[in-house]
């Protein structure tokens, strides 16, 4: 299967990934892995700008709407099932495109993680912790002991934050080390395709994307899944930043601005990330014409 090609598309959120990721599944008929864990989950839909089947264009998407936000979901199962499935695809046909914005589950395709241990007795202690003494004690002490993972997570995010304190609490090493290792043999070769354009336009798409969202009813999903809030799938950008409007502690209009700063800063982490691949072609958005002549060329 060595003259097999994953195509990913990767770039910060509202570059235009899926749009691309279209054509060129047109341009080589086949079909496209989703890697961006929020699409994932079937109960959210607006605030995840899940592609439409318009969008879609009849090009098949998968991992899409197949889990519950009730079900706990990993990088390591997603290795698992989406190199079942890119195998699967490349019986009957040489490329698969791959488009994501989470940079975790796409190295768990292209090179493979390493299984992170768990540890519930520690999570619970630095979970009482947090809710003692607040995050900051947390983010320092993570500072000290994983530097690196600091450059790449939310640090707001208290879930992230107390899992990496958990396992180098676990095992003496930082969680960082264990996204590092040597890849893993793929049976198939990898080409990125990385997106970008100019800080502010990509700010500008950000802030449009989630006025449009307003309109097409994301308040109204986000109150549906009130219940939930406690779930670590709602504890994402787009949902999070609503839950205090609905308490009454901030106008919506207050909670609409957090959401494009948050999902500005989002965007400028998952840059970030893509940048440590040295291998990855980046380009316009609209540069089709150069994704085609970088596969053709390998």
């Amino acid at each position: 299967m060595k003259n097999k090609t994953l195509i990913v598309i990767v770039g910060p959120t509202a570059i235009g990934k899926t749009s691309l990721g279209v054509k060129v599944a047109q341009h080589f008929k086949t079909e496209v892995i989703s890697a961006d864990s929020r699409q994932f989950f079937k109960e959210m839909n607006i605030g995840t700008a899940k592609p439409t089947s318009e969008e879609k264009q009849g090009i098949p998407h998968h991992f899409v709407d197949f889990l519950s936000i009730t079900e706990r979901y990993t990088a390591g199962q997603f290795e698992q099932d989406a190199i079942r499935k890119i195998e699967g695809l490349f019986t009957g046909n040489d490329y698969v495109v791959m488009v994501g914005g989470s940079g975790l589950y796409v190295d768990a395709v292209c090179k493979g993680i390493d299984d992170i241990p768990t540890d519930l007795t520690i999570r619970e202690q630095l979970n009482r912790e947090l809710k003692t003494n607040g995050l900051e004690p947390l983010q320092e002490r993570l500072k000290q002991c994983d530097p690196l993972i600091c450059e790449t997570i939310n640090l707001k995010n208290p879930q992230r934050v107390v899992r990496a304190l958990e396992v180098f609490e676990a095992t003496g090493k930082p969680y960082s080390s264990f996204r590092i290792q040597a890849p893993k043999q793929r049976n198939f070769t990898s080409i990125k395709i990385g997106l970008n354009t100019e800080r502010q336009i990509v700010y500008d798409r950000i802030n449009r994307r989630v006025d449009i969202m307003m309109q097409n009813g994301l308040l109204e999903e986000v109150e549906s899944l009130l219940p939930y809030k406690h779930l670590n799938a709602l504890n994402t950008v787009g949902y999070k930043e609503f839950f205090d409007y609905f308490l009454n502690k901030i106008t919506v209009d207050e909670a609409i601005e957090k959401v494009k700063k948050n999902t500005r800063n989002f965007a400028k982490r998952q840059l970030t990330w893509f940048r440590k691949d040295k291998s990855t072609h980046w380009i316009e958005p609209q540069e089709f014409e150069k994704v085609v002549s970088i596969i053709e060329k390998v």
